[in-house]
Parts: C-alpha cells; sequence; structure tokens
C-alpha cells in the first residue's frame, strides 16, 4: 500500500457513505466535511486496487471495535 491522496479520500468517503450511524453521528459528521473539498462523480465512486486495500483496512477496524 502506498499513500495517494486521492485514494485516501475516496475509501473515507466510500467508507463513511456506508458505515455512518446517521445524520447527527460523528462519522455523519466527517462524511459531510469530506464533501467539502471531495466532489464523487455522479456515475459513482471506482476504488483502485490501493483504495480498496485502505477501505478493507477501514472495515476491519470497525469490526474490531
Amino acid at each position: 500500500m502506498y499513500w495517494d491522496r486521492f485514494d485516501i479520500v475516496e475509501a473515507h468517503y466510500l467508507f463513511l457513505t456506508h458505515y455512518h450511524e446517521g445524520q447527527w453521528s460523528d462519522s455523519y459528521r466527517r462524511l459531510c466535511k469530506i464533501l467539502t473539498y471531495f466532489k464523487p462523480a455522479p456515475s459513482g465512486v471506482t476504488l483502485t486496487e490501493n483504495g480498496q486495500e485502505i477501505y478493507n483496512n477501514l472495515e476491519r477496524q470497525e469490526l474490531n471495535q
């Protein structure tokens, strides 16, 4: 895995879209913050291999809590 800002932001955006706990949660607040500087394509988000690895790490962390 390497550090690419776009992959990191895209993976966090997708993760928070899937796993936020509702409109008043901290994760939803983070999602809204990301949307101030990241505008996903209308066709959706397609993760690179690196982005997918970042997303999978976020999922593992969520499941281990």
